[in-house]
């Protein structure tokens, strides 16, 4: 089989922030001599990437896929591009049974699209199609829309619709549901222990709807579901072929995850058992030529029949002709912005404390991911703000096993004014977690609680005795972090740390909007 139909099966990575060298440019352009099948963007400035993609395209015999993960809109990945609010949040602020926010939803998908055509993306990798169950998933939890499978599969199927209407080829993932594990597959492989019945149910149900609706591609997760197989899902023929193909008549695009995740680590000619599993797309490779030459050799032994290529190449030129009718129209940028800004809004979800508002003067503590904090922004509007790690510890602390903080309380310590956390989580690949490190979480829960009648040697110095007079959590990312802290006074979820929605927190606590978002998931806070 000639080489160039073998690269056809095969996305590879394609640095935005590299486009701009020569050397970087050359090996590109030799893969696309190859007959590559497309490549995944991450990161690059709009004009420059918009102008290399362009390139990549007229030199290409066939059209390119050029996929991105833009879950939160171009601007997840490429400067210049908007970026909205994480698919929790959008689940939050959007009501299925309003016609206005219905058609939000549409007008902000829409924008979505539009960017993505403008830049040369034709095959965003949206919506995610996970139902996450486990508070503790350290790599789906806020990209998921719900916990339930209802409201996923009708968040996703708006999302397919819109995009399908535009000509881009939409991507369902992670089948068959990444929703249920605590283990991020970037870093080992997870295993879903459930039932067949109850996989089908939850997990697989919004799959089905999303093919219903026309999804042009489903990503196939690094999954091990024993329910199903003893293989990972990526490369199972029970998985793609058995249920997916064949049980739910799915006809487009099947890509399996990332191979360059550690899910699949000591797996040897994983690309080429993917595959013979059923696969039509290798996405991200580690080495493009090992992959072709590996399926090169699985077919000279006849483990690869030529047919089974042959197939997948039919359902790639298929998909591919689809993308000519992709129309490049003006985009209004500042359109997109405002949109992303109003659901944002829309989202910020009191949990807890409705009749505290509004909030005039408070001492304010960020803690977690510090790369989101942005203490001038509440500076603008609380007189205190500090950080749990900005200020030395007491001498006595050294020891303590709460090593608790010293914070500045102003005047009367921290327990005559209201007591605001802003907690700041993030889902990321291969950091293994999405919630707050456990010795900051102590803090927090021990600051809530009373201080002891006398003098002990982790008391914060200037923290008088009883408690704060009111505190506050808000959880800007996970809402899953709330029930560790029940106790407080009030509880606020904005799914997001961007700036964005920590201006639409301040000003639900100044009352200058409501806190209208409902929450997406189920919270344990008995």
């Amino acid at each position: 089989m000639a080489q160039n139909k073998l690269y056809q099966l095969i996305i590879n990575r394609l640095d935005g922030d590299k486009v701009h060298s020569q050397s970087y440019q050359e090996q590109i352009f030799k893969l696309v001599q190859k007959g590559i099948g497309g490549f995944i963007i991450f990161g690059g400035e709009m004009d420059e990437v918009r102008a290399f993609i362009d390139k990549l395209q007229s030199m290409s015999e066939t059209p390119l896929f050029v996929a991105s993960d833009i879950e939160r809109g171009v601007g997840r990945q490429i400067k210049g591009g908007t970026r909205f609010p994480c698919q929790m949040a959008v689940s939050a602020a959007i009501r299925k049974d309003m016609p206005e926010d219905v058609s939000l939803l549409r007008d902000a998908v829409n924008a979505i699209a539009l960017e993505a055509i403008d830049v040369g993306i034709n095959m965003p990798l949206i919506p995610v199609l996970d139902v996450n169950q486990r508070p503790d998933n350290p790599i789906i939890c806020t990209r998921a829309f719900s916990d339930n499978p209802e409201d996923v599969s009708w968040f996703g199927s708006a999302y397919i619709k819109v995009l399908e209407s535009s000509g881009l080829l939409s991507c369902g993932k992670h089948f068959p549901g990444h929703g249920d594990t605590s283990i991020d597959s970037h870093i080992s492989l997870p295993t879903i222990t459930k039932s067949y019945k109850d996989l089908m149910a939850l997990d697989v149900m919004p799959f089905v709807k999303a093919i219903e609706n026309g999804v042009s591609s489903i990503m196939v997760g690094h999954l091990l579901v024993p329910a199903l197989d003893s293989m990972p899902a990526s490369l199972s023929k029970k998985v793609v072929r058995e249920l997916l193909r064949d049980k739910l008549g799915f006809n487009g695009l099947i890509i399996t995850d990332a191979l360059n995740m550690s899910a699949i680590n000591g797996i040897k000619n994983v690309s080429a058992k993917c595959i013979k599993a059923g696969v039509d797309i290798l996405l991200h490779p580690i080495n493009v030529d090992t992959a072709v030459k590996e399926i090169e050799d699985a077919i000279r032994i006849n483990e690869i029949d030529e047919g089974c290529i042959e197939s997948a190449l039919g359902r790639i030129l298929k998909a591919k002709a689809k993308l000519s009718g992709i129309k490049k129209t003006g985009v209004d940028y500042s359109r997109s912005r405002n949109l992303s800004t109003l659901i944002t809004d829309m989202s910020i979800t009191l949990v807890k404390g409705a009749g505290l508002l509004p909030i005039t003067d408070a001492h304010v503590i960020l803690a977690g991911a510090d790369k989101f904090h942005e203490p001038s922004l509440w500076k603008g509007h609380f007189r205190d703000v500090t950080t749990i790690h900005d200020t030395p510890l007491l001498p006595s602390f050294e020891k303590s096993p709460l090593n608790l903080p010293f914070t500045k309380g102003g005047q009367g310590g921290l327990s005559d004014k209201t007591i605001i956390f802003a907690i700041f989580t993030e889902v990321s690949a291969w950091r293994g977690s999405s919630g707050i490190e456990d010795e900051e979480k102590q803090r927090i829960i021990e600051l809530i609680k009373l201080v002891p009648e006398e003098p002990a040697p982790y008391l914060i110095r200037g923290l008088n005795r009883g408690k704060a007079k009111r505190s506050i959590v808000i959880s800007f990312g996970s809402p899953y972090i709330l029930p560790h802290f029940k106790d407080a006074d009030m509880l606020i979820a904005a799914y997001d740390g961007a700036v964005e929605s920590q201006r639409a927190v301040i000003k639900c606590l100044k009352v200058e909007m409501g806190c209208r978002g409902e929450m997406p998931v189920k919270l344990n806070l008995t």
